[in-house]
C-alpha cells in the first residue's frame, strides 16, 4: 500500500521535503534578485542550488533501494558524456525514467545543468515541478498547436548557457503501457512501419523542432536505450521508496549533429529509424541479456557525493530539529504537537502527490 511505502520512507521523505522547500524559496530568491541582472550568473548559482535537490533524488535511487545501473556505449562516447551539450533521446519504459537521466548526468559529471521536456502539468507538483521550473525545463501541452512556438522558443534560449547541458526529449510522448503499445501497434500497420514489440512510434514534430533549433550549437544527439533484465521488476517510485530494488541496463549511442539531415521529412524518418533500432536491440536483449557495445563497469559503481550530501543535510536538519524541540519544548504542549504534527503532513502529503503523479493509469480492461 502507498501508506507503507511512505511510512518506510519516512526519513527520506523529511530529508527531500525539508531540503526542496529550502532550496524552492532560494531559488524564488534568485530568480527575483540575479536572473534579471545576469541570467547565466542566475544559471549557475540555480544549476549550484537545484543540484543539491536532484542528488538527494540520485541518493534515493542509488543508495536507499540500491538501483542498479549498468551502461554499454563506445570509448568515444564515454569520454565526451558530459563535456559537451546533447540532446538525449531515450525510450520511456517507466516513471523513473526521468530521475535515472539524472544518474547517468550525475555520473557524467554535468548533474547541474540536466534539462528536459515534460508535461506541463509536472511544474506545479510541489518541490520537484517548482525545482524544474525555476530551472528552465520545457514544459508542453502536448499540442503541436500550443507546443511549437515555445519549444523554439525554449531551445533557442538554450543557445547561451553557460555549461554543457544535457536536455532529454521523451520523444514517445508517453510511457510504455499494454494499451499505448497496442494503440501505437495499431497505428504503425496503418501506416506501413515496422510493428514495434518494446516501443510505442515517436512523436515526431517535437524532435524535429528540436534538430531544427539546436543544431548550430549542440554537438551531439545521445541515444539512450533503456532495457530493464528479465526477471527484474520494472522500477516505480512506489517501489523505491519501498526499498524494493532493481536492474537497468543502457545503451548510448552518440550521432553528430553535424550528420543529421536536412529537411523536415528526412529528420522525421530518421527518428523513427531510431526507434525501429532500438526495438531490435531490445528484442535481442531480452532473448540474450546483453547490449552491443562495451561495457564500462567503473559507471555502475554509485557515486558517494549524493551519500555525502544526504549525509550533510540529515546531519544539519537533525540538529536544527533537536534544537528548536530543546528551545520551544515543542513535545511539551499541545501547541508544539500539532506544529510537528503539521509538519508530518506536509511530509506525507508532498511524497503522496509525487507517487500518484507518477503512477501508471490504469489499463483498459481487453474485450473478450
Amino acid at each position: 500500500m502507498e501508506l507503507t511505502a511512505i511510512a518506510i520512507s519516512v526519513p527520506v521523505s523529511f530529508v527531500y521535503a525539508a531540503s526542496g522547500l529550502i532550496i524552492n524559496l532560494i531559488q524564488a530568491a534568485l530568480f527575483l534578485t540575479i536572473r534579471p541582472l545576469s541570467k547565466n550568473t542566475y544559471r549557475r548559482i540555480n544549476g549550484a542550488i537545484s543540484e543539491i535537490l536532484w542528488l538527494v533524488i540520485v541518493w534515493i535511487l542509488e543508495w536507499w533501494a540500491g538501483l542498479e545501473v549498468k551502461l554499454y556505449t563506445d570509448l568515444k562516447t564515454y569520454r565526451l558524456m558530459g563535456k559537451e551539450h546533447a540532446l538525449v533521446m531515450p525510450n520511456h519504459l517507466s516513471d523513473l525514467d526521468t530521475f535515472l537521466m539524472w544518474i547517468l548526468a550525475q555520473r557524467s559529471g554535468c548533474l547541474r545543468s540536466v534539462l528536459m521536456v515534460l508535461k506541463k502539468s509536472s511544474k506545479y507538483l510541489p518541490i520537484f515541478g517548482w525545482a524544474t521550473w525555476f530551472s528552465e525545463f520545457v514544459f508542453v501541452d502536448r499540442s503541436w498547436a500550443k507546443d511549437e512556438k515555445k519549444l523554439k522558443e525554449s531551445f533557442q534560449a538554450l543557445k547561451d548557457f553557460p555549461t554543457p547541458f544535457w536536455l532529454t526529449i521523451f520523444t514517445e510522448g508517453t510511457r510504455l503501457t499494454p494499451d499505448k503499445l497496442l494503440q501505437s501497434q495499431e497505428f504503425a500497420l496503418s501506416k506501413g512501419l515496422n510493428i514495434p514489440k518494446n516501443v510505442l512510434i515517436p512523436r515526431k514534430k517535437g524532435f524535429v523542432a528540436a534538430i531544427e533549433n539546436l543544431r548550430s550549437f549542440v554537438p551531439a544527439i545521445y541515444d539512450v536505450t533503456i532495457a530493464i533484465p528479465k526477471n527484474c521488476p520494472t522500477p516505480s517510485l512506489f517501489r523505491i521508496l519501498k526499498r524494493e530494488s532493481t536492474s537497468i541496463t543502457i545503451h548510448i549511442k552518440r550521432y553528430s549533429m553535424k550528420q543529421m539531415p536536412e529537411s523536415t521529412e528526412e529528420i522525421a524518418q530518421w527518428c523513427i529509424d531510431r526507434f525501429s533500432a532500438k526495438d531490435a536491440m531490445l528484442e535481442k536483449f531480452h532473448a540474450t541479456g546483453t547490449l552491443v557495445g562495451e561495457e564500462f563497469k567503473e559507471f555502475s559503481r554509485r557515486s558517494l557525493k549524493p551519500l555525502i550530501t544526504v549525509m550533510i543535510l540529515a546531519l544539519i536538519f537533525s540538529t536544527g530539529g533537536l534544537i528548536l524541540l530543546a528551545k520551544y519544548s515543542l513535545l511539551s504542549s499541545w501547541r508544539g504537537i500539532g506544529i510537528l504534527a503539521f509538519g508530518l503532513v506536509i511530509m506525507a502529503l508532498s511524497m503522496h502527490i509525487l507517487i500518484e503523479y507518477t503512477k501508471f493509469p490504469p489499463q483498459k480492461k481487453p474485450q473478450l
